[in-house]
């Protein structure tokens, strides 16, 4: 009786097995057609919707975007001119020029025929022909926030690029409205790109920290990912965001998010610039940092002991931060780490000196000289005035 039913048990079962085999074998259904419509603007979605792909890591949308722009040039160029009467064509033409369309191609448009604001219209194209001077002045005095999300994110980010430079500040608050309008997006990603680096040299780091962090959270996957470090990099290190031990934890946080030989090398800058300004404790925070990642023996490596024995030296580790020094491989420094080092060194001996000689004449009176010995302590001036004109260069040297 078991056997019977262990048999029809089994014969249920086969239909139910080659269903599923069919199933799982069978051609996946064929996705649903793209939209046949030629609206400008659902053209332009579609562009949009490509290029944020390419924010989230899409190769293949990167690669493609190149050839879609065009395409979509050729259906405005040939789309009957009375679809230029819809506001939302007129905004997507400015869309579509901010997205990478062909000036030239725009220019072939019916413009009597668009409906789109002239200074918008025109502040866009004088924008990606290059006449930056005319963007500003037809930009300048746009509110973004009071325009359609996708037009006034567009602008925003353009008119991040236009006052970088001349009002950071401006630039810094459009940008923020970039972000704000369009989340999510390519124009958020290319934001937090081009920000990163004005807040980094306004030195607010509770905003540069926050902005690395969206950035990591939303982008680290972006095709422009290398162009968000390659920035976050000059605004560490062209400020003073580094500089202040107590934040050095954070700092260290954020550089754990990047490549070692990039953190290697960001570290050495650190410390370089550290040591130049006297902060000696990231000096050593940094140099430290970097002798865990370097190799052995190498040029790094070098450097690496250069700033940990020099903090030691100048602080409270002098014998064992000079023997570091003197035992570090000049040969393998970069020419522009000798004069450093040597000043280092020299400026170390000097301050012990009066200790030595105090000490071993501690108790013996000292003798009372006939004379004052002019020219020792004036070649003795001349010798510190000389070091101090020396670190004085060396500090003016800011190049990472």
């Amino acid at each position: 009786m078991i056997r019977l039913l262990l048999c029809a048990a089994l014969l249920m079962l086969v239909p139910l097995t080659a269903a599923r085999v069919v199933a799982e074998t069978a051609p996946a259904p064929a996705p649903a057609p793209a939209s046949t419509s030629s609206e400008p603007y659902e053209l332009v979605r579609g562009l949009q919707a490509v290029q944020d792909g390419i924010a989230n890591g899409d190769t293949a949308a990167h690669g493609s975007h190149i050839a879609l722009i065009r395409q979509i040039g050729e259906k405005f160029l040939a789309a009957d001119a009375n679809v230029w009467s819809n506001p939302q064509n007129g905004q997507a033409v400015v869309i579509y020029m901010l997205s990478g369309g062909a000036p030239q191609l725009v220019r072939k448009l019916p413009r009597d025929k668009i409906n789109v604001e002239g200074r918008l219209f025109d502040g866009a194209l004088a924008y990606v022909e290059g006449r930056q001077d005319e963007a500003r002045e037809l930009l300048k005095d746009v509110k973004p926030r009071t325009l359609p999300s996708g037009l006034g994110g567009q602008v925003a980010l353009v008119q991040g690029a236009l006052f970088a430079r001349s009002e950071a500040s401006l630039a810094i608050e459009r940008l923020d409205d970039a972000r704000l309008l369009l989340p999510g997006t390519l124009v958020e990603e290319a934001a937090l790109r081009r920000e990163i680096l004005l807040v980094g040299q306004a030195e607010d780091f509770d905003k540069f920290e926050f902005l690395t962090l969206a950035y990591i959270r939303h982008y680290r996957n972006s095709i422009y990912a290398g162009d968000f470090w390659q920035r976050f990099s000059s605004g560490l290190t062209q400020s003073s965001i580094a500089l202040d031990e107590r934040r050095f934890s954070r700092i260290g946080s954020l550089l754990e998010q990047i490549d070692r030989t990039s953190r290697l090398k960001l570290y050495l800058v650190i410390a370089r610039a550290a040591m130049l300004r006297g902060r000696m404790e990231v000096t050593r925070l940094a140099g430290e940092r970097a002798l865990t990642l370097s190799a052995d023996a190498s040029a790094e490596r070098e450097r690496a002991h250069l700033f940990r024995g020099a903090s030691r030296a100048l602080t409270d580790e002098y014998d064992g931060g000079l023997a570091e020094l003197k035992a570090l491989d000049r040969s393998k420094l970069p020419e522009r780490d000798v004069p450093l080092l040597n000043a280092t060194v020299q400026l170390a001996l000097d301050v012990r000196k009066p200790f030595a000689s105090g000490s071993a004449a501690a108790d013996k009176p000292p003798a009372t000289p006939a004379r004052l010995d002019l020219a020792s302590s004036t070649a003795a001036l001349a010798r510190s005035q000389k070091q101090l004109s020396e670190l004085e260069l060396l500090t003016r040297d800011r190049r990472p």
